[in-house]
């Protein structure tokens, strides 16, 4: 059986490569993804454009103003002349926030079609109208200042970045096992494998582990960009990465055999792949926390290997946390991971 499975790896290799695209594929795509996604997928609100009506024309609403104007968060409008003109430039999508500043109080208006934007910019404007209106108070309440545990900077890239990997994972390990035996259905030669004494667990195992070769590949790639473009090192052991990114190649090159096993073309496996694949990366809590979701919603995150994969690798990077932090989401995906690879050798139907 080791010189049938040498063999076998040998075969699965020799496949990916002769073909033209793969190779590139696995080598550009953790590029890519680690250097152009962390720039466009910040979740802080900016570029706000406010407009202005100042009534009162005092010195601390121009002071106000000025704060507005230097912000990192808005872009100034102007001050317009009354409400009614700085509504038309909401209107016509012109502005997204009006302050109206009268007789000390301050009405702030947040066009919501951008629901995310217009409550994100209005508690940022609300901030700054606030510290203006209480720069009055005693210097005691000028010696408080919140205390940072983790992620001292406010960096967004130290949050996500890390969890980017299980983006580049899920897709470099979970669709290319997805599309290896209903490749090999089309072209025939699963017929040549049926026919000869290999075992389903032999067959299945070495589909399964040139995909985890690559994943020890790709987390690699992901790493090293992480600390030459960005600076970002885990605080947490190195090897424990290497322990997840193992587990959850388990979980995707297994799931993705199993949709090749009941798949009989391309079109059909991809759909049914891409089908699970959004929903586990949006439950996953990559974007929303999954605390923020709806209880029915919540409770499918049980069984969401990305999820558990998610919450450890932030934990490492950003807390600096171990194994004995980290060892409830090491087990679930080791459970998880078990499960789908003994379902995938169960699914493999070698007589067919």
């Amino acid at each position: 059986m080791p010189i049938m499975l040498k063999y076998l790896i040998q075969k699965e290799f020799l496949q990916i490569r002769r073909n033209s695209f793969l190779p590139k594929l696995i080598v550009m795509f953790p590029i890519v993804i680690m250097c152009v996604m962390p720039w466009v997928m910040q979740m802080d609100v900016k570029n706000v454009v406010v407009d202005v009506v100042d009534i009162n024309h005092t010195v601390e609403s121009q002071r106000l103003v000025q704060q507005i104007a230097v912000s990192n968060y808005f872009i100034f409008g102007g001050q317009k002349a009354t409400y009614a003109e700085a509504m038309k430039d909401i209107e016509k999508g012109r502005a997204d926030i009006i302050l109206e500043v009268r007789d000390g109080r301050y009405l702030i208006a947040a066009n919501a079609v951008n629901g995310t934007k217009g409550a994100m910019g209005s508690a940022y404007l609300s901030q700054i109208v606030g510290d203006a209106a209480n720069s009055h108070l005693s210097s005691v309440t000028s010696h408080l200042s919140p205390l940072t545990l983790y992620n001292k900077g406010q960096d967004y890239k130290l949050f996500m970045i890390p969890a980017l990997f299980a983006i580049v994972m899920m897709l470099m390990t979970g669709f290319l096992p997805t599309l290896n035996i209903v490749g090999e259905k089309e072209a025939g030669t699963i017929e040549q494998i049926n026919v000869t004494p290999v075992s389903k667990w032999s067959f299945i195992l070495a589909k399964l582990i040139p995909y985890w070769l690559i994943a020890l590949f790709v987390i690699t790639v992901c790493l090293l960009l992480a600390w030459i473009v960005y600076g970002i090192t885990p605080v947490g052991p190195l090897w424990l990465i290497y322990v997840l990114a193992m587990l959850l190649a388990l979980f995707f090159s297994s799931f993705g055999l199993i949709v090749s096993n009941y798949s009989d073309t391309m079109q059909q496996a991809m759909f049914v792949m891409w089908f699970f694949v959004v929903c586990i990366m949006l439950l996953s809590g990559l974007f929303t926390p999954t605390r923020s979701m709806p209880e029915w919603a919540y409770m499918t995150t049980y069984i969401n290997p990305m999820r558990y994969f998610i919450d450890a690798i932030r934990t490492i990077f950003i807390r600096g946390g171990g194994l004995h932090e980290t060892a409830h989401q090491v087990l679930a995906l080791a459970g998880i991971g078990a499960l789908m690879g003994f379902w995938a050798v169960q699914s493999y139907k070698k007589n067919s």
